[in-house]
């Protein structure tokens, strides 16, 4: 029996960056800032088998290396949006480095929002964007998915759960009425990596998880679920395929009346685990494979 090598990747990964774009006087206080806070991080492969079987890093450019061009970018090019400042990173590197063949650069991004003024600000406290971009050097074959985390939600009515099976181990109650919760992660793959206005797809693909999750009568989150992710495709053509993964945060309601009070349900346990998970994947018919975009 032989023993070979499988697929492999190395890279540097999460890498803060806070770029700060000023708009007043090079290295003043004045002017109106702009802050990106990101989380960058890079894996690498191709033609580098020689480093995990004989040692010999010729073909290896060091993580080291790879934190530095994000530094380096961030101050030559700025940072945009997380999905060209991604692509601008993986070109290069596949481009400059001739046993590089294939990048991958994921980035999440944190949010801050100004108090007041031109350079105040505070931390939001919601989602999470991210971009997960996938090249194998600039005009070949490329891979772009947007998404999000954490984005958490709850309706308070408009929610059944029953029908479901029921065996000798089941003691949830069918209900008519609940609360429904959940953190959502959802990543949408763009057809092409020349969407264009990337700010604009997020926004609106977030527009439309939100509303799609408020408008749903629900019988079950698997079916809110794909109601997500199906609105996200009706309305932006650029998009083929979304993933979501919905944990159900549950919110039972608590017994009060060993206190002599009714609860028509209005008082919840909210119990953080274990939960139920539901994850589910939609795509338009018509939706290119998929490659290397997921991985």
């Amino acid at each position: 029996m032989g023993i070979v090598l499988g697929p492999n990747r190395y890279g540097k990964a999460e890498t803060r960056v806070v770029r700060v774009t000023r708009s007043g006087a090079p290295g003043g206080s004045g002017g109106r800032h702009r802050i990106k806070d990101v989380n960058v991080s890079v894996s690498l492969s191709g033609a580098m088998a020689d480093a995990h079987l004989t040692g010999d890093n010729a073909a290896v450019l060091p993580t080291d290396s790879q934190k530095n061009t994000v530094f380096a970018f961030a101050k030559k090019h700025g940072i945009e949006t997380i999905e060209d400042f991604g692509l601008l990173l993986a070109r290069h590197f596949v481009d400059s480095q001739p046993t590089i063949t294939h990048a991958r650069v994921e980035i999440d991004e944190y949010s801050w929002d100004r108090i007041t003024g031109g350079h105040s600000f505070v931390r939001n406290g919601g989602e999470i964007r991210t971009a997960l971009v996938h090249s194998d050097g600039d005009g070949a074959a490329e891979s772009v998915v947007s998404g999000l985390q954490d984005l958490v939600v709850l309706n308070s009515t408009g929610s059944e759960f029953h029908g479901f099976i029921q065996d000798e181990y089941t003691t949830l109650a069918p209900t008519g009425d609940r609360v429904l919760a959940t953190a959502v992660t959802a990543r949408w793959r763009h057809r092409n990596t020349g969407t264009g206005d990337w700010d604009d797809s997020y926004r609106t693909a977030r527009h439309h998880l939100l509303h799609a999750f408020a408008e749903t009568h629900s019988l079950s989150l698997q079916q809110t679920l794909f109601q997500m992710g199906r609105r996200v495709l009706d309305e932006r053509d650029e998009l083929c395929e979304i993933r979501l993964s919905m944990p159900n945060k549950h919110h039972f309601l608590v017994d009060l009346e060993p206190f002599g009070m009714d609860n028509d349900n209005e008082v919840y346990f909210a119990a953080d685990r274990p939960y139920g998970l539901i994850e589910g994947t939609v795509l338009t018919d018509d939706a290119p494979p998929a490659a290397s975009a997921w991985e």
